[in-house]
């Protein structure tokens, strides 16, 4: 009988990662990370004082990783108050720190995906930078299971997206409203495991007629459809979620790209005279996705308020 096991996901190999390196050289806090724009995602922790817990979100530029990652500092640095970059950044004001270890964990293509890295509020032995070849395997050997679970999980997305196919809207050919429910809820999973961005739109077409002409209003959703479908990308997920709303889950995408597809969408509803309001929200790692999606909603609602009253 065998006594090891492979690990199942990207989350038990991190988690069991971190345990071991806490019990191996102590410090107080370990962590790995994820880095989006200016967002300092908390994926994993193993924490001993420090309050930190996964999903926690902090300011990239404030902390250490980033200025080690430009090679402003050591990976290790067991008196961190010893080198500028660290006694300067802006983090080492909001926490006692006084030992840091931080060594960057990588997409398959070389890019930086963030960190696997730990503090502690005590200066530590010099020896701790003998740890660092150790540290640098053990990093390189998670971005190489994060590589293959990355891929994994894209192709879990895309199968999804064909089982969800019988659960089609009869109007526009887009998903459902139980197939946008489903989906929602696996991908708030995958961001919780590897902090995706990931943002979403809503779009609510006006009716053109009278209750009573469903015919022409259908041909109004069929084009407003067929709009949607040509402005997203090909990893877009698209719902009927309403009688006259959509939703777009836009993957791998922050505000300001949502934004973009936004303002494409307002000028092909435009120019195929189809009145439209729109509005976006970005899933952050402490709210979620159905924050997201409320928050695109309450966007969508004010546009319109704003419309009918500039109309009026």
């Amino acid at each position: 009988m065998f006594t090891t096991t492979s690990f199942p996901d990207f989350d038990s190999a991190a988690q069991a990662t971190l345990t071991y390196l806490h019990q191996r050289m102590g410090l107080s806090l370990w962590m790995i990370t994820r880095t989006e724009v200016d967002n300092w995602i908390v994926l994993q922790a193993q924490d001993n004082g420090y309050g930190v817990k996964r999903g926690d979100v902090f300011h990239w530029p404030d902390s250490f990783c980033s200025r080690m990652v430009r090679g402003e500092g050591p990976h290790i640095a067991p008196q961190s108050n010893l080198v500028e970059a660290y006694r300067n950044a802006p983090i080492a004001q909001q926490v006692d720190i006084g030992a840091y270890v931080g060594v960057p964990i990588t997409y398959g293509n070389g890019s930086l995906f963030g960190t696997l890295c730990a503090i502690d509020p005590e200066i530590q032995p010099d020896s701790l930078v003998d740890e660092l070849p150790l540290v640098e395997l053990i990093a390189q050997l998670l971005s190489t299971i994060l590589d293959f679970f990355l891929k994994a999980e894209i192709a879990s997305r895309r199968e999804e997206y064909q089982q969800l196919l019988k659960e089609r809207d009869g109007t526009t050919g887009f998903y459902s409203l139980s197939g946008w429910e489903k989906l929602l809820a696996s991908e708030e999973i995958r961001c919780q495991k590897f902090g995706f961005p990931v943002s979403v739109i809503i779009v609510e077409v006006e009716a053109a007629e009278p209750k009573g002409e469903e015919p022409i209003n259908d041909l109004i959703l069929q084009r407003a459809a067929k709009i949607i479908k040509t402005v997203c990308r090909q990893d877009d997920f698209c719902a009927r979620i309403g009688e006259r709303e959509f939703a777009i889950l836009c993957i791998e995408c922050h505000i300001s790209q949502a934004d973009f597809i936004r303002e494409r969408l307002a000028l092909g509803f435009e120019q195929g005279k189809i009145t439209a309001d729109i509005g976006i929200g970005e899933r952050s790692p402490e709210k979620g996705l159905l924050d997201a999606m409320e928050t695109a909603k309450s966007a969508a609602h004010e546009q319109k308020k704003f419309r009918v009253k500039t109309e009026g």
